[in-house]
Order: structure tokens, then C-alpha cells, then sequence
């Protein structure tokens, strides 16, 4: 036999060395390095876009706001087309809808969101649909208290809804006064107003004070006046309607009323002719209200769903009823009085 060929321990042989080698009979070549990636030329030398290319690539931005400005300038020429064509709609009461959202009640939300800085509560307790009488507090000298609950109902509550204000009748006989009044849906404070309202699923708005309640001095601010017999609380037993109290902060103080002069008051026809400290004696800018800062409270509803119609006809109930709401108003008056911090703020 011949002899073994010994082979070193950890020594391959050299048939196994030849086959791992390859066809080629060299070593394994060794994968090609990747290629370098060019180097970018110096900041300097690198080629600019040609001139005026980033200029005629407007921003999203701008291109955003060019189309909200065509959009706004086409809704108002619709508008405008449609006023002067006489294409919209007025209810039986007189009420503009069209004209109240866009052009009233926006000139009307600085003075609400930047002047008077509202502050409103208890939206919720204005139902969502249907029918519902607001009775609120009535101070200022003017009636801008009126309008800034308008707008506090519309933008805050959640359905967007617009309160049917009663007014006195003087307010009917006034030239331009009368006719912005229609159209924002004002209407007589009358019963018979009123329950046609309600019984149409509207918002109804009452200030039963009155005259008393707009033109009282101001040493006697935030002292509820007489509420009347209560012919409001009557009207809403006989259309089934919640009463909603509303409290308002703020407005006692825009024309601090000092003195009543009855003597221009008879000649111009006018329940009062109010004295303030700026008022005649700063001639037309002493008409400019004081930038007080406003709370507007609606508290919890009074139901009236549970009453027969013959109800509307007690005395008794309706005094009871009158009184519950004005005592309502009164305490929570007190009670934002007390968390007020200042006149202003």
C-alpha cells in the first residue's frame, strides 16, 4: 500500500484550493468600489435660476388669498345684483335675512367682539330649534343693548339663531330708524306680534322695562323697573314657549346718565332727554359710548309647556310667573356685579 501522504492539520488541499478559485483559476476579484459622488461646485460658481423665475412662481399663500379676495368680490356683486333686482326675500314682518347676516350685523361685530369685548353665558339654554321668549334687562340710554344681544345670539349660539326683537312704537315713527328696524326683524311690542312669532318656532326678544329701564339715572344702575302686568309671561303660556331670562353687564355704563332735561324732552317728542357728562356739552362726540366691557347671562329656562291655555288668563299665575323671571334677572345682575373687576376689564 502506498504510503499517505500526510497533510499539516489546518492545510487544505490543493484540489479543494483550485476549485474554490474559480474557472479562472486566479484569486476572487474583489467587488468594484462605488463610484464618488460628484462634488458640488463652490457656492460662487453654481448656476442661478434665470432671473424672474421665483418671481412669476406665486406662493400657496398668495394664491390662497388672491381666490378668498374673487370669491368676496363675487359674493357681493351677487349681492348687490340681487338688491338692486329685487331678488330676496322678506318675511311678513319686514324681516331681511340676507341683509341682516351680511351687511348689519357685520357692521355691528366690531363694536361686539373689539369695543364692548362681549363676554356671553348660558348660550345653551337658548333651545336649538323651536320657539323661545328672551327677557332681559333693559339700561344705556340707547337701545344698543338690544342690537349687542342680537349678535351675541346669532354668532354664539350654535344654530346661528336670530332673536325677533319687540320695540316701542317710537321706534316706528323715526324716519331711517324705522326701516333698519323692520329689517332687522324688530316688530311691535305687542301681543299679538309676539305669538304669531312664537307660534312660527322664532326667537323673541322683550325688554319689559321699557323707557323706564333705558332711561333711568345712573345712581339707580342695575335696579330692575317695573316688568308691567306681565303681558310677556301671557303670551308665552298661550304659544307654549320657554321664558329665558337674560342678564346684561356693562351696557349701564356706555352714557352715564347725570340729569333729564323734560323741557327738550316735550319739544322733540321724547320720553327723556338724557345729560351725560360728555353729552350735549361735546356736541356729536359726546354720543360716543364708553368702551365698557359687556357680560350678556342667559340662565336656566322657565317652562311653561305644562300649562293649560286657560292659564294665559289667570292674574294670579301671572304675577307669580312675572316676578320669578325678575328676580331671576336681579340676583344674577348682583352676582356679576360682585365677579365684575372693573368697569372696563
Amino acid at each position: 500500500m502506498a504510503d499517505a501522504k500526510v497533510i499539516p492539520f489546518g492545510e487544505e488541499p490543493r484540489s479543494k484550493r483550485r476549485s474554490r478559485r474559480g474557472a479562472t483559476g486566479g484569486r476572487t476579484p474583489r467587488p468594484a468600489a462605488a463610484p464618488l459622488a460628484p462634488v458640488p461646485p463652490p457656492r460662487d460658481e453654481r448656476q442661478d435660476p434665470p432671473a424672474g423665475e421665483d418671481e412669476a412662481r406665486p406662493s400657496v399663500a398668495a394664491e390662497t388669498a388672491a381666490d378668498g379676495w374673487e370669491r368676496k368680490l363675487a359674493h357681493g356683486l351677487n349681492f348687490l345684483r340681487r338688491r338692486i333686482t329685487g331678488d330676496y326675500e322678506v318675511d311678513d314682518f319686514g324681516f331681511d335675512k340676507e341683509l341682516t347676516d351680511q351687511v348689519v350685523l357685520s357692521a355691528l361685530r366690531p363694536f361686539y367682539e373689539k369695543y364692548f369685548r362681549v363676554e356671553v353665558r348660558g348660550i345653551e339654554n337658548i333651545p336649538e330649534k323651536g320657539a323661545a321668549l328672551v327677557v332681559a334687562n333693559h339700561s344705556g340710554t340707547l337701545p344698543i343693548d338690544g342690537l349687542m344681544l342680537q349678535v351675541a345670539v346669532h354668532d354664539q349660539h350654535p344654530a346661528g339663531r336670530h332673536v325677533r326683537m319687540l320695540a316701542a312704537d317710537l321706534v316706528f315713527k323715526l324716519p331711517v330708524v324705522n326701516e333698519i328696524s323692520r329689517k332687522l326683524g324688530h316688530t311691535l311690542a305687542c301681543a299679538e306680534d309676539a305669538q304669531r312669532l312664537l307660534e312660527r318656532g322664532e326667537v323673541v326678544g322683550v325688554m319689559p322695562e321699557g323707557f323706564k329701564g333705558i332711561g333711568k339715572p345712573f345712581s339707580e344702575r342695575y335696579r330692575l323697573q317695573r316688568f308691567g302686568r306681565g303681558g310677556f309671561v301671557s303670551t308665552a303660556l298661550r304659544a307654549g314657549a320657554p321664558i329665558v331670562p337674560c342678564s346684561i353687564v356693562g351696557a349701564e355704563e356706555i352714557y352715564p346718565m347725570i340729569g333729564n332735561s323734560k323741557t327738550l324732552a316735550r319739544l322733540l317728542g321724547l320720553p327723556y332727554f338724557p345729560l351725560t357728562p360728555t353729552f350735549p356739552w361735546l356736541g356729536p362726540l359726546g354720543a360716543v359710548p364708553l368702551p365698557t366691557k359687556w357680560t350678556i347671562q342667559f340662565g336656566e329656562p322657565v317652562p311653561t309647556e305644562g300649562y293649560s291655555p286657560e292659564a294665559a288668563d289667570d292674574p294670579m299665575l301671572m304675577f307669580n310667573l312675572t316676578d320669578q323671571v325678575r328676580e331671576t334677572i336681579q340676583h344674577t345682575l348682583y352676582k356679576l356685579l360682585v365677579q365684575r373687576r372693573s368697569v372696563f376689564f
